[in-house]
């Protein structure tokens, strides 16, 4: 061979190693032992965004900043599995020195992969991870029984709450047919499965204690294809559990805040519209507001209304009886005690209703029959804004809106020195004259149909209305009772009638009015429905048993007769004979 053979084949041999050199996906750097670039593969260009022909012969660590190929050269000792970042990648790099027979150095070569891809697929699948960790340790901690269905309707995945609720485990669902765990009612998995919607509030009972439970259940949709069902289970048990408590809440918000509005006032008579606008006017301010008329004619009523539509209606209104507790007892309430204020004094003391009150509306009803001392203290809190508790020597300030109430002639009580004139003139800054029944018979009907609506969801009634006949027969009389004593006279109408009637007739309704001689009307009915000293269930019990009794009395004794006659089941009979003692 000669020389021109064998620097063709020695031009082919490196045309080769350049080839392969280039075509791996691998980067190469190779460096002299003065730390200059000899070789610098396509890869590596690509990777360091650098033309070849600008580095080669050049030192890298001028080149590459962050190279430790130099390192290498200067210690000799080789560099493995490193990481090292580029502008737009991250690769991994081995760096070798090269020696030669004699085990000089004479240069080192790094080989080096770009894991940008890589890195990020394991980040990626990281994420992954901690999100399912995370879904996970949401769906167990969750106080709702979750349980997933495949395509298929198989069990793959429960939680506790689950298990709490239905008394199965993982064992018992995991790979099982969606309706293993149905004690009674179908599966809503095969329902979602079937037709591809969410169903809610299915009941049915599961597992083997067969727990009341209402069942939410939806699809689970990816990228347009159904890849199984989720259901959230509710335990009735509990759901009736929180309706009482809340109920209870409701029950107790109603002792300190206002339960009725504007809307609850029922009248369309000129003088009640009139009174009307005096109260919504009112309740725009903070003034006094003196609410006068005789018993039952709605001054509550109007007192909650007024709260309820002024700036303080998300306060407290305190509702205070002055007449139905002794003074020394209403003066602690009111203004409360310190400790050892007297015997039986609380630890620690006591709040009055008016610090109850602070921001909101004191309502004292029956203001007129509050004693002198009491009155005295009151005009205090009016003029200064501040109450001094009962054996108490440091004023507290209040900020309270007064509302009071009477049904006495207050100016006939200042001139018989039985109410203090100048307090007169503190609460009289506002005063509402609510009219009486009497003076407003047009709102008889309106009245009526408000009554039989309530009195329907409190018996259980379905009473549609009056008979003209009947509201005729009511509008004659005067009504000394007024709204309270209408109430009393319909609720005993109500039980008058058949279950199955829809309206009350004349004949349902208790003599209240016959015309005498002068064409005046009076009341005929006994003492046993005096509105002031019974309440209305006590009155409508009262009727009832009376009513039994005479039937009863009539049919000698005979309970089904009497039954068919009263319009009631027999079994009701018996109940309500147990009930009043009829035996």
């Amino acid at each position: 061979m000669n020389d021109n053979d064998r620097i063709k084949e020695l031009k082919n041999k490196i045309r080769k190693k350049n080839v392969i050199i280039n075509s791996t996906h691998d980067g190469l750097i190779s460096v002299d032992h003065e730390g200059k670039i000899e070789l610098f593969n396509d890869a590596a260009e690509k990777m360091f965004a650098l033309d070849r022909k600008e580095v080669l012969n050049k030192q890298v660590k001028k080149v590459i900043p962050n190279t430790r190929l130099h390192r290498v050269l200067k210690e000799g000792k080789a560099e493995l599995n490193q990481i090292q970042n580029t502008l737009e990648t991250t690769i991994i790099t081995n760096r070798v020195p090269v020696r030669d027979k004699k085990k000089n150095i004479i240069g080192a070569v790094a080989v080096f992969r770009d894991i940008t891809e890589v890195k990020n697929l394991a980040e990626e699948i990281t994420n992954l991870k901690e999100i399912r960790l995370m879904l996970e340790a949401i769906i167990n901690s969750t106080q709702d029984a979750i349980s997933v269905v495949d395509k298929d309707g198989l069990g793959i995945l429960i939680n506790p709450a689950y298990t709490r609720l239905t008394g199965l485990t993982e064992e018992d669902i995991i790979g099982k047919p969606a309706n293993v765990d149905i004690a009674e009612g179908q599966s809503m998995h095969y329902k979602v499965l079937e037709t591809k919607e969410p169903v809610k509030g299915v009941r049915m009972k599961v597992g083997p204690n067969k727990k009341d439970v209402v069942v939410d259940a939806a699809p689970i949709i990816v990228d347009g294809e159904l890849k199984g069902s989720v259901a959230v289970a509710h335990d009735i048990s509990a759901i009736k559990k929180l309706t009482e408590e809340l109920d209870q809440a409701k029950q107790i918000i109603r002792q300190i805040n206002a339960k009725y509005s504007f809307e609850d006032i029922v009248g369309e008579s000129d003088k009640m519209r009139s009174v009307i606008n005096q109260a919504e006017r009112a309740s725009k301010t903070p003034i006094t507001v003196l609410l006068r008329g005789e018993s039952g004619t709605g001054k509550e009523l109007f007192a909650h209304a007024i709260h309820n539509n002024s700036s303080r209606k998300n306060n407290k209104f305190v509702r205070v009886n002055c007449s139905a507790l002794a003074d020394n007892i209403l003066e602690s309430e009111l203004f409360g005690y310190t400790e050892g204020a007297f015997t039986g004094a609380k630890k620690g003391g006591k709040k009055g209703l008016f610090e109850e009150a602070d921001q909101g509306t004191i309502f004292l009803d029956e203001i007129g029959k509050i004693s002198f001392k009491l009155q005295s203290k009151l005009l205090r809190v009016i003029q200064e804004k501040e109450i001094l508790r009962v054996g108490g020597t440091r004023p507290i300030d209040i900020d309270v809106r007064i509302i009071v109430a009477t049904n006495i002639d207050l100016e006939k009580a200042i001139r018989k020195e039985n109410f203090r004139e100048d307090l007169y003139y503190r609460l009289n800054v506002f005063p509402i004259f609510i009219p009486s029944l009497r003076e407003r018979k047009e709102d008889i009907p309106f009245l009526i149909h408000h009554i039989i609506n309530k009195f329907n969801q409190e018996y259980g009634r379905s009473v549609k209305g009056c008979s003209k006949e009947a509201i005729h027969y009511l509008k004659r009389y005067d009504w000394p009772g007024n709204v309270r004593e209408l109430e009393n006279i319909i609720g005993r109408a109500m039980i008058n009638i058949g279950l199955n009637d829809e309206l009350i007739k004349i004949e349902h309704i208790p003599e209240v009015t016959e015309d005498s001689k002068d064409g005046k009307n009076k009341e005929v009915s006994s003492d046993l429905y005096s509105i002031d000293e019974k309440s209305l269930k006590e009155i409508v019990n009262k009727t009832e048993k009376d009513v039994i009794k005479k039937v009863l009395k009539e049919t000698n004794g005979n309970r089904k007769e009497a039954a068919k006659k009263l319009d009631i089941a027999i079994r009701s009979l018996y109940y309500k004979i147990d009930k009043y003692n009829l035996k």
